[in-house]
């Protein structure tokens, strides 16, 4: 476990002043223990709100055409499992690095994806922060982690964000629709800025050791570009008559589109970013519709599993207590 930083008494204490080598301290267990009740009740809340968005989400999904779409091919579901589980894993391994934890660890993470995914941007921070208060014989004082990965993760985006303006210029320069140059030059504009400011106070910013947030950083940018050449695998094993370079050049544009924050109708530029590419191919569309869907339909399944599971754990601590 990294050592981190405690507040005692206005003081700040070392977490090796807290843990022994034979395991935590009694302060530290009182840590655990008497932490604030918004804390003991943000898993169960969660999982009520995530259990609830599934219910509101699941209407307007029109699962027999979904399945009637799915692949036979493995190598599509290896593509998709590995898709799915590259932030999860690749956050364990960045918090597994910062602070030893077991592999079940991994929970908590798929349930963080998941709320911000079907509830808000950045839910599944405070509820990762609130679950890693819960187990300070795990963590202690994990907010200045989580901060740094977040802000990092952010950046990452930002910069890839730029190489993929860079390679796809040539196409959004020629869409007939095209992107308005403002909007286009406001969006770049807030993207180097926010980065610049990042660098710029980064001493004040950041509180890991340079080593720890170059693996952070080097974690964020494989998780990235690992989602993106698995997308366009996936899209080329449901329709191999658009050959993968496409696919890759729709990813990689796919993921410029999204992260551009003054972009309106993004949805509407990605679709006439792939007519352009690709042309008019139903079965590409198709593919498209079917791999948002998955995603979708996968967010509410662990959801629910992972909600329902914390819900049942809650009540059985409730009866024993």
């Amino acid at each position: 476990m990294r050592p981190d930083r405690l507040m005692r008494d206005g003081e700040p204490v070392r977490l090796d002043d807290w843990i022994d080598e034979d395991g935590p301290t009694p302060g530290l267990e009182a840590l655990a223990t008497h932490a604030p009740k918004w804390r003991q009740w943000l898993g169960p809340v969660l999982s009520f709100a995530i259990v609830g968005a599934v219910l509101f989400k699941i209407g307007g999904i029109d699962f027999a055409h979904i399945a009637g779409m799915l692949p036979a091919n493995p190598l599509f579901w290896m593509a998709f499992a590995a898709a799915y589980m590259a932030q999860p894993v690749t956050e364990w391994l960045i918090f597994r690095r910062l602070w030893s934890l077991p592999g079940t660890a991994i929970l908590p993470l798929m349930r963080k994806q998941v709320g911000n995914e079907i509830l808000l941007g950045y839910i599944g921070e405070v509820y990762f922060y609130g679950w890693a208060r819960r187990h300070a014989d795990l963590v202690a004082a994990p907010f200045g982690a989580i901060k740094d990965v977040t802000i990092l993760s952010a950046m990452l985006g930002n910069l890839t964000t730029v190489a993929a303006l860079v390679i796809g210029w040539p196409l959004l320069a020629e869409l007939p629709q095209g992107l308005h140059v403002q909007a286009l030059s406001g969006s770049i504009g807030v993207v180097v800025v926010t980065s610049l400011v990042v660098m710029l106070f980064r001493h004040k910013l950041f509180s890991l050791p340079r080593r720890e947030l170059w693996f952070v950083s080097a974690m964020h940018l494989v998780r990235i570009l690992g989602f993106t050449v698995l997308s366009a695998a996936m899209w080329h094993l449901l329709v191999p008559s658009v050959a993968l370079s496409s696919w890759v050049m729709l990813a990689t544009l796919r993921l410029l589109v999204s992260r551009l924050p003054l972009i309106p109708n993004k949805e509407l530029v990605f679709a006439g970013l792939a007519l352009f590419l690709i042309g008019r191919n139903a079965s590409a569309a198709d593919a498209m519709a079917l791999m948002a869907g998955l995603f979708l339909v996968t967010h509410l399944i662990v959801g629910v599993a992972l909600g329902v599971g914390e819900l049942v754990g809650t009540a059985r601590k409730a009866a024993t207590a």
